[in-house]
């Protein structure tokens, strides 16, 4: 009820703004009774429908496009003792954790990594890489599996998704009164909506795209400290701080589909400018928090 609650009450919070803000700007320029004016309950209706449907569509199709874009094959019925031992460990984190047991699975892939994903914190799906299983002891693989329980108990998700359809509709509102501005204002057209209008969206919607992502993955990088927190509680802070050890001196980058990135217990090892655009934090930072108690 809680997340229910915050995402009304983000919806309209963000359409009030956005109403407020688009209404003083085309007050302020004294073109609210042009020819072909901007309909802006129209606008914002489009953009909350268009950048929440997007977020939400994408996100109740997860289960169903990971185990697509990484071959992942649930264990219905444990085949062996690795499998068994998996799937006991999930169940009993879950349980610890206050959530539904989810649908475990492996995907075939040389790397170090796992990830979790779905719409609800009730029926999840965990992922684990053939890699993770071959070069981590059970003690690693625990806590691994812990990260990736807490991001499900914390409806990291869910959030997500509700942080991205804010985003995407504050920036097809925003590119759209750009343009708008540019073809009313500065180019003086007054005869339906011009070239200068399409131009400038496009533009605007690709620069205040790009400034979106680097907000989302600063949360996605929020979000693995918070899981590695957890990881450490369920399954014990040596062995969360062990894991991310041994993710640290893995040689092979993680290589999940650019879709399936943001939720995996590894990432990308980029550095300067290029860390605004990653999902995780680099792993000598995580260690860290961890040694601190963050």
């Amino acid at each position: 009820m809680k997340r229910i609650f915050l995402f009304v009450a983000t919806n309209i919070a963000v359409l009030l703004v956005l109403s407020i803000t688009a209404n003083i700007l085309i007050k302020a320029f004294g073109v609210e009774d042009m020819p072909g004016g901007l309909n802006l309950q129209a606008l914002i209706i489009f953009a909350a429908v268009l950048g929440f449907g997007g977020s939400f569509i994408s996100l109740a199709m997860s289960k169903w496009m990971a185990k697509r874009a990484t071959g992942a094959q649930v264990i219905e019925q444990p085949r062996n003792s690795t499998e068994q031992w998996l799937f006991e460990t999930v169940r009993r984190q879950a349980k610890q954790a206050g959530i539904g047991m989810p649908e475990v699975a492996v995907y075939n892939a040389p790397d170090i990594n796992a990830f979790a994903t779905g719409m609800r914190r009730d029926s999840a799906l965990v992922a684990v890489s053939t890699g993770l299983l071959q070069a981590m002891d059970k003690d690693e693989a625990e806590a691994v599996l812990g990260h990736e329980i807490t991001h499900v108990a914390n409806g990291d998700m869910v959030t997500l998704a509700l942080i991205q359809g804010v985003l995407n509709t504050f920036v097809i509102v925003l590119s759209r009164v750009i343009g708008y501005f540019v073809d009313r204002v500065l180019l003086k057209n007054d005869r339906g909506v011009g070239i200068g209008f399409f131009v400038t969206s496009i533009a605007a919607q690709i620069v205040l795209g790009i400034l979106a992502s680097m907000i989302v993955m600063w949360f996605s990088r929020q979000r693995e400290f918070r899981a590695d927190a957890g990881g450490a509680k369920l399954a014990g802070r040596d062995k969360m701080i062990a894991a991310l050890e041994r993710l640290k001196a893995a040689h092979e980058p993680a290589q999940l589909p650019d879709q399936m990135a943001a939720f995996g217990i590894s990432g990308r090892r980029d550095g300067g400018w290029k860390r605004l655009f990653m999902s995780h934090p680099p792993l000598d930072e995580r260690i860290v928090a961890l040694q601190q108690g963050r």
